[in-house]
């Protein structure tokens, strides 16, 4: 099929065959007759890098009457790259329109010049991000009366940035005849209830399966020790000499001191996260964009919308809570029927998470074992063979400095010219392998059999005791207070003061936790825990003992707090234990009316 037999007009045609577009992709083939032909709103479901900018814009484009001078068509996007994409391609799709006017509006950027453009008039499709949207609304320089369609793109994302009352607040302001169309990548409940909410008897197009991963992308992960993930990292990168891709991380603070490592170790890397000043976000984006970097270490956010073509991987330090999340990171590779790699750097405790990822996405990861030294040198060396055989010899200009170079070398024999070219390109990674640690490989064993499993009181011990080189500490907070991995190293981030504290096993239990720290770094982490608090409450913690009883103290430790009881400096273990003894007054019951 071509887009002329989807019915798009001929100067759009002209404009997206320059662009490189060939025959349409299946949300296309979907999506634009029916935006052509008929009313009525729409919801469509497809993976990133599928085309759903173009499977609403060239209906948008070409729905657009040119002779009023108002805005008739509005997008809204979660993020400023998005928006700006989504502005650019409108822009591009429309070089054989000049009487179209495409205006994207966003924070970050300045405010003023937005204004004068639009008093200027003439803009007829706005791309907007809403809370810039809202501004410009308040201060009445937008009129939305002639507004006739609504897109609401990455509408799963909006949810999750917690836009519902900002959308609300918009469509206030936009006639109630509206279309209104919703691209998503998955469709969680949540965004059944804002079709529902906002839509009239939408009709639902669905490209692949709800909530599928990317069909292109191979799923790989990699299980080590916490304090072994940086490490395993840089070898995956190191082991892919040609890598162009993402590295997701969870927080702003992980995603800037990965970026700063790789920097240092020589990597072309750099970091995209909320702390960046828009005009540093547009900056290495570009960089990135023209492959200066080759690695953007960026939170989910700042990521969120970004356009870029040939991602050879996606890398996730470590897996988001939410599947959805892991769906939108995957499909920023393998897009436009190219293939990709999204791979999972993860430890022991995710493998939960890991798995219910695969039951949704409907694909299966596949396990590889973190690569060697020896496997990481030879893939380099082989690549350079490779550039070396394939590099393209200027035969006429390279010919002058021939005789001078030739003189200079003709003591070297074939051999020993190729060693100093391969050591010319490798000594720095030889130096680096050479003295490499170790990185563990984490055996998966299948599930024991409840008769061989071990004695309830050895599962504690072991659970008391920490990895080599390691120190337990226990904090009085778990599951039943809704406390989870997560918030532990949140909690560290924002408590800890100085470098950060690299976490190792965590055990949650229902009433406490325990987790690893190495032991230079354990009584730093007890000291700045017992001033912390979580929900209103003071935290407890202190360095783990195997033969200490948490579980009983823990509860004690619940029964006091609900009785008004304060609690002392020292530690909980030893408040208690005394308690148990009698060495802390009880608190004197309440006598009970009849």
């Amino acid at each position: 099929m071509t887009f002329e037999e989807l019915g798009v007009n001929e100067p759009l045609q002209r404009a997206i065959v320059e662009l490189g577009f060939e025959n349409p992709m299946p949300v296309q083939e979907k999506v634009i007759p029916h935006l052509l032909h008929n009313d009525g709103d729409v919801v469509a479901l497809a993976q990133t890098g599928t085309g759903k900018t173009a499977a609403f814009g060239l209906p948008l484009l070409q729905r657009i009457d040119p002779d009023i001078h108002q805005p008739q068509a509005l997008i809204l996007s979660p993020t400023r790259e998005l928006c700006l994409q989504i502005g650019s391609d409108l822009a591009d799709f429309s070089k054989y329109m000049p009487a179209v006017k495409v205006l994207p509006v966003y924070g970050g950027s300045s405010i003023e010049s937005q204004i004068r453009t639009l008093r200027k008039g003439g803009v007829q499709i706005i791309v907007a991000t809403p809370g810039r949207l809202i501004d410009l609304i308040d201060r009445g320089v937008v009129k939305l009366d002639e507004v006739h369609t609504v897109v609401l793109d990455e509408a799963d994302e909006m949810l999750n940035m917690g836009f519902l009352e900002s959308i609300d607040a918009i469509l206030s302001h936009i006639p109630d005849d509206r279309k209104m169309l919703m691209f998503s990548a998955t469709m969680p409940p949540e965004i059944a209830k804002i079709a529902k909410k906002y839509m009239h008897d939408p009709v639902e197009f669905v490209v692949g399966k709800r909530n599928e991963g990317a069909t292109n992308v191979r799923h790989i992960y990699y299980m080590v020790n916490a304090r072994d993930k940086y490490l395993a990292l840089k070898r995956i990168a190191d082991d892919t000499p040609n890598i162009y891709g993402i590295i997701f991380c969870r927080t702003r603070r992980d995603t800037q001191e990965i970026a700063d490592k790789l920097i240092a170790d020589g990597y072309n890397a750099d970091s995209l996260h909320g702390d960046l000043s828009q005009q540093q976000r547009d900056l290495v984006m570009r960089k990135f964009r023209d492959r200066v970097i080759t690695l953007l270490v960026a939170t989910d956010v700042a990521a969120r919308g970004l356009d870029v073509d040939d991602l050879t991987h996606v890398i996730n330090y470590g897996l988001p809570d939410d599947t959805a999340v892991y769906t939108h990171r995957s499909g920023r590779t393998g897009r436009a029927g190219k293939t990709g790699v999204s791979i999972a750097i993860i430890h022991s405790r995710e493998k939960g998470k890991l798995r219910e990822i695969e039951k949704k996405i409907g694909k299966t990861f596949e396990r590889k074992e973190v690569p060697t030294p020896q496997h990481i040198i030879e893939k380099q060396l082989y690549n350079l063979a490779d550039r070396i055989e394939r590099v393209k010899v200027d035969e006429e200009e390279i010919a002058k400095y021939l005789p001078g170079v030739s003189r200079k070398l003709d003591w070297l024999t074939g051999e020993d010219l190729l060693k100093r070219v391969l050591s010319l390109e490798f000594n720095r990674l030889l130096d680096y392998y050479r003295d490499a640690p170790t990185i563990d490989f984490i055996d998966e064993k299948p599930r024991k059999d409840k008769k061989d499993r071990q004695p309830r009181t050895d599962k504690e011990k072991d659970r008391r005791t920490a990895e080599k080189g390691m120190e337990r500490v226990y904090i009085s907070l778990g599951k039943n207070d809704g406390f989870y991995a997560g918030n532990l190293i949140d909690m560290l981030n924002h408590t800890v003061e100085g470098k950060r504290v690299d976490v190792g096993r965590i055990d949650l239990m229902p009433g406490y936790s325990l987790f690893d720290v190495p032991k230079a770094e354990a009584r730093r982490v007890v000291d700045a825990l017992r001033a912390a608090q979580w929900l209103g409450h003071r935290v407890y913690s202190e360095i783990a003992e195997a033969d200490k009883d948490y579980a009983r103290a823990s509860s004690r430790r619940r029964r006091g707090a609900a009785s008004g009881e304060e609690m002392p400096e020292e530690t909980t273990f030893e408040y208690f234990m005394k308690k148990s003894r009698g060495g802390a007054k009880k608190p004197a019951k309440k006598s009970k009316k009849r």
